[in-house]
This record gives structure tokens, sequence and C-alpha cells, in this order.
């Protein structure tokens, strides 16, 4: 019987190959890295063909329904960025629904414009709100001398908090660096054995408001919670050889950030800004945490605007300064900032990764919303950090929900 996870890890190695940057993490065996390494150069047609091959060779694997599910859908992923890297034209919608099992759209222009209503109202004072929002973004800069104070003591907090409500490896560690000359605000890299490196991009402002929301993303209960109870429990206690490798543009990129973003409400819920203030307070720095926590809710339908920027680059046809206007518009960033995002939207690995974060938080966020009554939020994003879930999973999940809570609300009426 063929042994798909080892031939699917190979096969993502040899991505790797092809593009730097392709393989995320990986924790598996030196010696298999090496020999691949040390193969003739890979063909990406011929790896889009095997990976063709092995999702054909899933049902008859001998592989549990879930790892199965899993699998396919990764494998999908890797036939298309194969099919692309051998020249294969490809519509970018098409793309990102194969590498991502969702479908992107544009935003409501209508929603933006309440969004912009509800800061105007947050942020009074003279001038526009696209010269008031950067004023008010920029007032909350993090000096730079105290971002790494900043990051500890926030780091310190949540590693606290999901230890006690989450559970983590005894183990396990994170180190913090500042870097430049990157597309990207923030990065984790998991070195296994429980430990990562997490990377904060040092030319972008980094603003008190916003430390939160990266370093929970990035560690606590994100991207290295996730990578620690996976390889805890579906690695080390499993021997799920698959877990074992995180591959860009794959299904599992999707639930990876769609979790990270939520890290905050998962962990901390609402009355993250005073809990912020405190530990501002304690490094003397001053800081609004109620008007922070209402500001970030207010432009939290403004999430979509990247996405669309994404479609009309690689869909619409638009022209890179007509999306700088866009993104200044709605986005209400300055150029230098609109122009830093077209950096990551136009990357070759990176150009469909925005739909990650933007319909990965809308997804689980729904999802979230749709546990059974009484179930904690933690128990049920729990199940995001340690199953091997996929989007289309969370979808059925939420349409069966919906199915179950319009049955019971007929039921009430006829009751």
């Amino acid at each position: 019987m063929l042994d798909v996870p080892r031939e699917y890890v190979q096969l993502g190695l040899r991505f790797d190959r092809l593009v730097e940057g392709f393989v995320d993490a990986y924790t598996g065996d030196p010696v298999l890295r090496a020999r691949v390494a040390a193969e003739p150069p890979p063909d990406p047609a011929r790896l889009a063909d095997r990976a063709h091959e092995l999702r054909t060779e899933l049902p008859s694997a001998g592989l549990a329904e879930e790892r199965v599910a899993f699998l396919a859908g990764q494998l999908r992923g890797l036939e298309v960025s194969g099919r692309k890297l051998a020249g294969t034209e490809i519509g970018y919608v098409d793309e990102v629904a194969a590498y991502f099992q969702v479908r992107p759209s544009r935003g409501d222009p209508e929603r933006y414009a309440d969004a912009h209503a509800a800061l105007d109202r947050l942020l009074p004072g003279a001038g526009s709100l696209a010269e008031r929002y950067p004023a008010y973004r920029t007032a909350d800069e993090v000096p730079p001398e105290r971002l790494r104070d900043c990051v500890l003591a926030i780091s310190s907090a949540l590693r606290d908090i999901v230890r006690r409500e989450v559970g983590l490896p005894a183990r396990e560690t994170v180190e913090y660096e500042v870097v430049t000359d990157k597309p990207w605000s923030g990065f984790n890299y998991y070195r296994g054995n429980y430990a990562s490196l997490v990377a904060i991009n040092g030319d972008l402002p980094n603003r008190l408001s916003g430390l939160p929301a990266l370093v929970a993303h990035e560690t606590y209960p994100g991207h290295h919670t996730e990578h620690c109870r996976k390889d805890q429990r579906l690695v080390a206690t499993g021997g799920r050889l698959e877990h074992t490798i995180f591959l860009v543009n794959t299904p599992e990129c999707l639930m990876a950030e769609g979790l990270a973003d939520l890290g905050v409400p998962a962990a901390l819920g609402p009355g993250w800004g005073r809990w912020a203030q405190e530990i501002y307070a304690d490094l003397g720095l001053s800081f609004d945490g109620e008007l922070a926590e209402a500001v970030a809710e207010a432009v939290l339908p403004l999430d979509g605007v990247r996405q669309d920027a994404a479609l009309m680059l690689h869909d619409y046809g638009w022209g890179e300064d007509e999306v700088v206007t866009y993104l200044q518009r709605w986005a209400l960033v300055p150029a230098d900032r609109a122009r830093q995002s077209l950096r990551f939207l136009t990357d070759p690995l990176w150009r469909a990764y925005i739909t990650t974060y933007v319909e990965g938080r809308r997804l689980l966020g729904t999802w979230l919303e749709a546990r059974p009554t009484g179930q904690p939020l933690v128990e049920r994003y729990t199940r995001l950090l340690d199953e091997p879930l996929t989007p289309a999973r969370i979808r059925a999940e939420v349409e069966s929900a919906a199915e179950i809570a319009a049955a019971a609300a007929f039921l009430d009426g006829e009751v």
C-alpha cells in the first residue's frame, strides 16, 4: 500500500526547491529532506501530475476519513501550484479557490462607508477622517526603543492565559527579533521541538493597539500554539507524518491564519483594550484601551479592502496606481503604506495569500459563533488548534448548525 503521507511530504519538499519559502515549516526527518535536496532539479509539471496521482490513491491508502480529507485538499493546492509554475494560465479566483477552498469576492462599499461613519464618530476633531485616522494611528505608534519591552510583556501575559485555559507543552519557547525589508508585518518560524522564532517587521510602524493582535496571531494562541499542540498530538502521539510539514498556498493556511487572527477574541474577549492598557501602564506608556478596542471593532469591516485590491490587480486588470488610490480611499492609509501592501499582493508566492486572512477570519469567526449552546468559546477554539480541520469541513459544520437552528426556530413557532 502506497504511503501517501510520506509521498506528500516529499512532494512538498520538492516544491520548496522550486520556490524558496514554499515550505513554511518542516519538523520531519532531516535525512528525508537531504535526500530530496540531492535529487535532480524538479519539474513543476511533473510535480503537479504527482499531486494528482496521490489524490487518486487516497481512497485506497487505508487512512482515516479526516486524514483523507486533509490530504486531498493539500494535494489539490499543490497540483494547482505546479500547473501555474509550469506556465498554465489559471484565473485568479479559481487559483485562490483551489488553494484555500473558498472563492473570494469584492466587498460592499456601503459597509466600508458605514465603517468610516463609525470611525468619524469615535475620532472627533478638525480635518477630514482621511486626516484624523492616520493621525490617530501615528499617535498610537510604539516608540522603537520600547518595541521589544512591549512585545515581551504582552507575550508573557498571553502565554499565562493560554497555558491556563488551553495548555502548552512544558518546554515550549518563543524568541523574537526585529527584521527589515519584508512584505509582511510579522512571521512565525516554527523550528520544531515546541520552539518558534517570531520576526517583527521594523520597517512598518508598530502600534500599541495592534501589538496584542500581532503577538496573539504569531504566538499565543495563534501559530506557535497551533504548531506546538499539533506537533504534540498529531505527530508525536498520532504518528501523522503529514503534519511535519506546513506548505504555503494550501487549505491549512486559511485555517492557520483564520484561527491566528481570532487569537485576541479567543484568549481575551471583550475588554482586551483595558487589559493592554494595564500592561502598558506598567511600562510607563499611556494608552486608551477602551478607545483602541472601539476603533478596532469599527475598522474590522475594512479588512476586505485588501482582498478587493488583490482582485483588482489580478482579476479586474486595474493598474497599481488605481489600486493604491482605492486603498487610500477605503482603508484610510497613506500612499506609502498602500504601496507596501502592493509588495505583498504582487509577490509571486504571496499574491493569493491575502484571502487566508480575510476569508479565514470570516469563516472561522462564523463557526465559532455557531458553537453549540453552552459551549465556551475557548473550548470550540481549541478544536482549531488540535484537529486537522479544513475550510470545507468548517463550512459544512456551519451549514449544519444553521439547519439545526432553523429547525428549532420552526418548532418553536409551531409550539
